[in-house]
């Protein structure tokens, strides 16, 4: 695992919490937090007791403020430099995607460029009320990358998309919601408990069901010649031949909360 404690990973039951620690740089990332992040996301998609992800920064004034511009003259001193901070940081986007199991990014404050695009990455994001969303791309001069952008119109769709990256302006948590970028807003001293509960509906529910859900959607967005439908009716079947689906049929007849395994 990489080392630095500008990243905490915590386990609560059956929920992994990736926090990206670094307030009194409203949680600017470096590289080394980057890298600490692919490694704890990859631990958290092999342990079998972690059913659900929240991603979330430490304090209250923000998720992620983007990148640690104070350590480009080490981070992005020449073109190799650069190379490697790139790859750096598209291993954490991908491990973000690539998680089988459900993310929910837990949002208060700022949430700029980088940040944004991470949370973008997840499968829900929940916001607090006095959350502030933006791309300033367009007013530093960076080009965005295909895959960066495509994160976006899937999720707000192509008009949205421009909006936030031709104006490059702040966005509220009102303006957020009503365009899809979030899921929920919710007033600041609720949203800890909310995200801790929501979290655990999911994780009591059906691991099989929940992942192959998430997997299938997967394939919903990409090219109808790009789709594995053969694997969509494979984690559908095993769902069906799973004990998990014999115990959640026995719970419903007896009236009580049933008790998922994932097998």
């Amino acid at each position: 695992m990489s080392q630095t404690d500008k990243m905490i990973a915590r386990k609560e039951g059956h929920v992994g919490y990736l926090i990206f620690n670094n307030p009194e740089r409203h949680n600017a990332v470096s590289l080394d937090m980057w890298a600490a992040a692919t490694d704890i996301l990859r631990d958290f998609g092999k342990d079998e007791n972690v059913r659900v992800v929240v991603v979330t920064g430490a304090g209250e004034k923000a998720f992620i403020s983007g990148a640690d511009i104070s350590r480009f003259g080490d981070e992005r001193a020449n073109e190799k430099a650069i190379a490697h901070y790139n790859t750096t940081v598209e291993a954490a986007y991908g491990a973000m995607e690539q998680l089988p199991k459900p993310t929910i990014a837990m949002i208060r404050g700022y949430c700029m460029g980088g940040g944004l695009g991470f949370a973008l990455g997840c499968d829900m994001r929940i916001c607090s009320d006095n959350s502030r969303f933006a791309l300033p791309a367009a007013k530093l001069g960076l080009g965005y990358s295909f895959g960066g952008i495509k994160r976006f119109v899937d999720t707000v769709g192509p008009s949205f998309t421009k909006e936030i990256f031709f104006t490059a302006r702040q966005f509220d948590a009102a303006e957020a919601l009503a365009m899809g970028l979030v899921n929920r807003v919710l007033a600041g001293p609720q949203l800890e408990p909310y995200v801790k509960d929501y979290a655990a509906t999911i994780a009591n529910n059906a691991p099989l069901t929940v992942n192959g859900t998430k997997f299938i959607v997967g394939e919903v967005l990409k090219d109808p010649a790009e789709r594995d439908l053969k694997r969509c009716a494979e984690v559908v079947e095993r769902c069906f031949k799973s004990a998990d689906y014999q115990e959640g049929r026995k719970a419903f007849m007896e009236k009580r909360k049933p008790e998922f395994t994932g097998s």
